[in-house]
């Protein structure tokens, strides 16, 4: 009976409760593979090709996976606990915390630990809490530090209105950890160096938005990351890398066999415009950006319990206002785009899909395939190729041995994938690649294992093999463009070794720690040195043969 009328509850409250989207970013790892091992156990259905998740739809996952705790292990059953406590806002209750600073209130709520302030009322419920943390890095080749530091807010109006918001600026004492060219995993960041005299590079980032909702959708105005296509070491459809851009977002599922995302963005080109620049009165130069746009949508079909096919289109199109005909979200874009920019040069669109079937117990498999460019004449010919990337990968969580998950995926990627040919229409924002942090002609195997033995300590054992071929260009020469051979010289390599811990005390509030064995390579290939591709694809604190030791903690993700 407990159960049943647990179980109504949650049916009851999510008319109103998941009209409310307010999303948990896609850097909050722990919460996002917490959640993945419930779905591989089948105590919730996830469709984790969408990225980010709102908070209140978390809140109800966890929900659905307590009415289970009971055939749980120890320690899921802890970190579930913990969970609902992040997600106590969205539950509509007030969060009980462990040092609180004021009285008791049914309305208002001051905690230490973990810092934060609370309050809510029959109309508005809304959360404020501080951003801190530290990583210390060193190895062979420098010791040095990535801080951060700002505030987040999720606030909640009505039954419908849902707002956060996100602030933090980033430092790094020895250089800059993410480039444009870097082939990294790292962030994206709008690097200033050297500012004022101060020894190192910093960016800041600012992320949130509004939405409004109901029981079978929601759309919103945002500025922040999202992550498209199932993966384990960054997607090759949107892998959210690139610094956070302003887009206007639907998203609906007004079925149970069916959900629709859609998405259109104002990214920077970085790209001068010459004919709007100009040299303001005191001599400056006031350099302004040529306009750069992208319109996407994925739907996802369930045809079977836990087995979802999803497939989607994008387009990234310049140097003309905001086209209305891509503000229709379930359009083919490619088809417009022969229609508005006949007989001129096209605007790259690309396509996708994506599989995920979590119907064996204890096992994910899934599947990615974005494509580029496509011909059915290149199909069979051996000496050309089509422009695409593929990834495929599983995991297995508590099976055979409890508390222990393993899993693996590999990712390819034909040359010229995500690049054109007009700068204003490459697969970027701020330069930085919207889809795989290899970009083209690469390959890479990720294989990992982690361990749960108590609460939410975890370990984990990351291996990583990543090359990187010819660096080709899009120019059209003596060689034809879909003829330039797939990873035939190696230009750059790297094998890394991992061993992390980590640990959550208290919700919100993470330590961790790891040691890294790598290796990372280069070659002279078409008239360039080996250090030319090493600086060129990695910061200088990863060259060579490194043992790399880091530490750190963080208050807020």
């Amino acid at each position: 009976m407990k159960h049943f009328l647990s179980a109504l509850f949650i049916m009851l409250g999510s008319v109103t409760l998941n009209a409310q989207v307010a999303y948990e970013h896609i850097s909050n790892a722990p919460i996002y593979q917490f959640l993945d091992e419930l779905a591989a156990l089948h105590y919730v259905d996830i469709n984790s090709a969408i990225k980010p998740y709102s908070r209140i739809q978390i809140a109800q996952w966890l929900d659905e996976a307590a009415l289970s705790q009971d055939a749980m292990r120890p320690a899921m059953k802890s970190r579930l606990k913990l969970f609902l406590e992040e997600y106590a806002v969205e539950n509509n209750r007030l969060p009980k915390g462990h040092i609180s600073i004021n009285r008791p209130s049914e309305s208002t709520a001051m905690h230490l630990i973990p810092p934060e302030l609370v309050y809510r009322d029959s109309l508005l419920r809304i959360s404020l809490r501080p951003i801190y943390g530290i990583r210390y890095i060193s190895n062979e080749n420098g010791h040095f530090y990535h801080s951060y530091g700002g505030a987040s807010m999720n606030a909640y109006a009505g039954n419908n209105w849902a707002a956060w918001a996100s602030v933090r600026d980033n430092y790094q004492t020895l250089e800059p950890l993410a480039n444009p060219l870097y082939l990294t995993t790292e962030p994206g960041g709008n690097y200033k160096i050297g500012v004022q005299g101060r020894k190192g590079a910093e960016y800041s980032e600012m992320r949130g938005g509004i939405t409004y909702g109901w029981s079978w959708g929601s759309f919103g105005l945002l500025k922040d990351h999202l992550s498209w296509g199932d993966n384990l070491n960054g997607s090759n459809i949107f892998s959210g890398r690139t610094p956070s851009f302003p887009m206007i977002k639907l998203q609906i599922k007004p079925a149970p066999w069916i959900e629709f995302n859609y998405f259109h963005g104002w990214l920077i080109s970085q790209v001068v415009d010459s004919s709007r620049s100009y040299i303001t009165s005191n001599g400056d130069f006031r350099a302004v950006f040529r306009q750069k746009y992208i319109a996407a949508n994925m739907y996802t079909f369930t045809p079977l319990k836990r087995l979802q096919l999803s497939v989607g289109n994008s387009i990234i199109y310049s140097d003309v206002p905001v086209q209305p005909a891509y503000l229709i979200p379930f359009f083919f874009f490619k088809s417009l785009d022969h229609t508005l920019n006949y007989n001129v040069d096209n605007q790259n669109s690309a396509m996708f899909v994506n599989i995920s079937s979590r119907q064996i117990p204890h096992l994910h498999l899934f599947s990615t395939l974005f494509i580029d460019e496509f011909s059915f004449s290149r199909i069979g010919n051996p000496r050309r190729h089509n422009f695409w990337s593929v990834k495929a990968g599983a995991s297995l969580v508590d099976w055979p041995l409890k508390s222990l998950s393993v899993a693996g995926e590999f990712t390819r990627t034909s040359p010229l994938t995500y690049k054109h040919r007009v700068p204003t229409t490459t697969f970027t924002s701020n330069n930085f690649n919207l889809g795989h942090y290899l970009t083209d002609n690469a390959q890479e195997i990720f294989l990992s294992a982690s361990w749960n033995p108590w609460k939410s300590l975890r370990f984990n054992l990351i291996y990583t093999d990543a090359h990187h071929g010819n660096d080709y260009q899009y120019v059209f020469g003596a060689t034809p463009v879909d003829e330039n051979p797939i990873l035939h010289d190696i230009t750059w390599s790297s094998r890394m070794l991992t061993f992390r811990a980590e640990m959550l005390p208290v919700n919100n509030f993470r330590f961790f720690a790891e040691t890294t064995f790598g290796n990372v390579r280069a070659y002279d290939i078409d008239g360039k040195s080996a250090t030319f591709y090493l600086n060129r694809f990695g910061p200088k604190y990863l060259h060579g043969k490194t043992t790399t030791l880091s530490a750190g903690f963080g208050i807020g993700f």
